[in-house]
């Protein structure tokens, strides 16, 4: 369970007044989704494993929510402006496409465990019976579906970490790159071991008949274990990385680069004159009703014009 690090000073998310706060939040759903992940993977050792199952699904639709989230985030950084990406290739290749590929890899394994839980219950059971009837479907082919997809996901992970990993600094400090760097690492390590322990896991069922949970090994848990500890290490370090980059001037943060920092402030100075001229527009009939009228001055009398000349 991975997501985007970065050191961005173009993001935003939330409204202006509580953009700090919503960060914060996005960074306390992570550990909360990790904590939740860890238990998951621990749950599946006790007697009941499919709660198990439950945690882990809440987890990783938890942190869809925060990929998406910090996608949501860049993205208003900019102004939705896609075409800046051309002029700055890492906001593509870091803050567009990582949590995208995460959030796919999310949908991946919670697809793979939303499978092998239903398997369990006796309404999908009938309802896949007519399926294998049907089209010729059966347990073998979904679960093997399944098998492949908690492959699959932790794959996109790696993929979506080593992204994160590459990016490069200009203007940040070394405080900024060593908090980066104890972010990326755990979640780099979590997403491989996860990765290993998912395909040790189909070598072992590839040569045994079993179904639903059984299909999740203890080789595949203890290495989930471990993943999710390492990914809670890289929550609280992502904590502690927001913490310092809310402090205003103490970090200096990276800017859009090839030029795109520049045709952003450009293109929203050019937006700023036409709203004055509306504000100004607005204003013009307002003040032409408050004017007062004018008072014309009526005709001096004789009498006071000839005292005036002497």
């Amino acid at each position: 369970m991975v997501k985007l690090a970065s050191a961005r000073e173009s993001r935003m998310y939330g409204p202006w007044r509580s953009r700090n706060q919503a960060e914060y939040m996005n960074a306390g759903l992570y550990m909360f989704a990790a904590v939740v992940l860890l238990c998951g993977f621990a749950a599946q050792l006790s007697r009941e494993p499919k709660s198990g199952l439950v945690l882990l699904l809440i987890a990783l639709a938890l942190i869809m929510v925060v990929n998406l989230h910090d996608l949501s985030a860049h993205l208003a950084g900019i102004d939705y402006r896609l075409p800046l990406m051309e002029f700055d290739l890492q906001l593509a290749l870091v803050e567009f496409a990582v949590p995208l590929v995460q959030s796919l890899g999310s949908l991946l394994l919670f697809m793979a465990v939303l499978f092998l839980f239903i398997q369990v219950t006796y309404v999908f059971m009938a309802v896949f019976l007519f399926i294998q009837a049907e089209k010729g479907y059966g347990y073998f082919k979904l679960e093997k579906h399944a098998l492949n997809m908690l492959i699959a996901g932790p794959i996109l992970w790696l993929l979506g970490s080593i992204h994160n990993s590459c990016q490069i600094y200009e203007r940040a400090d070394g405080h900024v790159q060593i908090l980066q760097q104890t972010v990326h690492i755990p979640f780099l390590m979590g997403s491989l071991l996860l990765l290993v322990g998912a395909i040790f896991n189909s070598r072992e069922q590839a040569g045994m008949l079993h179904h639903g949970i059984e299909l999740l090994g203890r080789t595949w848990v203890w290495f989930g274990i471990i993943g999710s500890l390492l990914f809670l290490i890289g929550g609280l370090t992502n904590v502690v990385k927001v913490f310092k980059m809310q402090q205003g001037d103490c970090l200096r943060l990276e800017k859009l680069r090839g030029g795109a920092q520049e045709r952003l402030i450009r293109e929203r100075d050019g937006q700023i004159p036409l709203i004055i001229e509306e504000q100004r527009r607005r204003k013009k009939p307002a003040a032409a009703e408050e004017e007062p009228p004018l008072i014309v001055p009526g005709p001096t009398p004789y009498k006071d014009v000839l005292v005036g000349q002497t």
